[in-house]
This record gives C-alpha cells, sequence and structure tokens, in this order.
C-alpha cells in the first residue's frame, strides 16, 4: 500500500505542480545554488506562506546579518508583511555561538543545543537555515556528524527545514548536506548570449514523482517563480 504524505505548500508559483503538491511534512530540504540565484528569496517565500496559512516560521542566520539589514532588502518584494516579521516569522542569529569564547570541542554541541532551545521555544512547523554550510568552516572535521544529527532532529520536531548551502568549484551541491536530505533543489545562474537566467532543477525528492530537468526562474517584486516547461 502507497504511503501517505502530508505536505505544505512552498509558496512559489509553479514548484507545488511539479512536487505532487508540495514538500513532504516533516522533512529536510537541500536548497543549493551559487550567490545571487535566489536561495535567500525562496526561503522568505517559503516562510511568508506559511505565516500566510497560519504556521509559525523560523529563521536561523548563520551569516550575523541583523534582521532589519534583511528587511531593508526584502521590504520591496509584494508577499513580504513586514508586521509577520517578529511575530509569525522569527529570525534568530547563530553567528554569536560561532565566536572563538567557545572551544572547537564544544561548538558541536553548542549550536545544536541553542537550535533546539529556540525549535522548543516556539515549535514552528516551517524552518530555514541560512546558509547550513557556514557551519562547516567552524566545525571542521565534526560538521559532516552534526548535519546528520541535526537532520534528524529537525524532522522529529515536525517540521520541514530548508537548508541552503553554496557548493565547491567542482560539485553541484554541497555533499555533506546532501546526503541526510530528503529532497534536493538546485539554483542555477548560467549565460546565454543575451545575458545571464536562472533556472532550477529538482534532483530529489523522497516520496514524490518530481518533475526533473531544468526549469525558467523569474525573479521579480511578486518574487520567485518558476516557468514550469520553459527551458
Amino acid at each position: 500500500m502507497e504511503e501517505d504524505f502530508l505536505r505544505i505548500n512552498t509558496g512559489i508559483p509553479g514548484l507545488d505542480g511539479m512536487i505532487e503538491g508540495g514538500f513532504p511534512f516533516p522533512s529536510t530540504i537541500l536548497l543549493a545554488g551559487e550567490s545571487g540565484c535566489g536561495k535567500t528569496t525562496f526561503c522568505l517565500q517559503f516562510l511568508s506562506e506559511g505565516a500566510r496559512r497560519g504556521e509559525r516560521g523560523l529563521f536561523f542566520t548563520t551569516l550575523s546579518e541583523p534582521a532589519n539589514w534583511m528587511l531593508r532588502f526584502t521590504s520591496r518584494f509584494k508577499f513580504v508583511d513586514r508586521e509577520a516579521i517578529g511575530r509569525d516569522i522569527i529570525y534568530f542569529d547563530l553567528g554569536p555561538y560561532f565566536k572563538t569564547r567557545y572551544p572547537p570541542e564544544d561548538r558541536y554541541e553548542t549550536l545544536k543545543r541553542v537550535i533546539e532551545e529556540k525549535i522548543v521555544e516556539l515549535m514552528p512547523q516551517r524552518i530555514v537555515i541560512d546558509p547550513i554550510t557556514a557551519v562547516g568552516g567552524i566545525l571542521r572535521e565534526q560538521y559532516r556528524e552534526f548535519v546528520f544529527d541535526l537532520s534528524q532532529s529537525l524532522k522529529n520536531w515536525q517540521a520541514t527545514t530548508l537548508l541552503t548551502g553554496e557548493a565547491a568549484f567542482d560539485q553541484r551541491y554541497p555533499m555533506e548536506v546532501a546526503y541526510t536530505s530528503d529532497g534536493i533543489i538546485l539554483l542555477y545562474n548560467l549565460e546565454h548570449q543575451d545575458g545571464r537566467r536562472r533556472y532550477i532543477e529538482i534532483l530529489k525528492m523522497r516520496g514524490t514523482d518530481h518533475v526533473t530537468g531544468r526549469h525558467m526562474v523569474d525573479i521579480s517584486r511578486d518574487g520567485l517563480s518558476v516557468q514550469v516547461g520553459f527551458k
């Protein structure tokens, strides 16, 4: 008998139809791509869609960017409800827990504890960690184990989580995150004769008969949308 998956809408026009109605819930999804391809916009649309549906979102940043700085650059998007930020979408900076006052052997447990404590406090249905790959430079040889433990923990908390990451120059996606993720979505910036174009590709989505291949993506004041069928 085929297992029935609970799904949640992504908030990205055109994407839900490619993945049988939305992301599996709970799950962890790797969203990979180079800088400027739309990863953070994608994540904010995902959280904004949840807020619109009465679902709490939690945005962990690993780059120590202030919340007001993020708001400044996202306020032009029509999907952003400024009143939802801080109420339905909580922004939390993990950067201070990377500081040198924590010995390397303590950072693993400190990060895991802080993330879990915030989740217990807020009980979000949607979580973003942006970018997860920044943790690799801090934890080094413990990074792979940390990502595995974190991924399992996140699913136990009944949430769908987006983990964003940039791949090394010779990789399509960060391998340490990919092997434990339930889904892998790639965003591209590709050169054409008439300029750069953005694309999306779904490489993996467990329990889902998903659309394959690259499809064009547009980013406007309405946010990110997938032009299904345009390759």
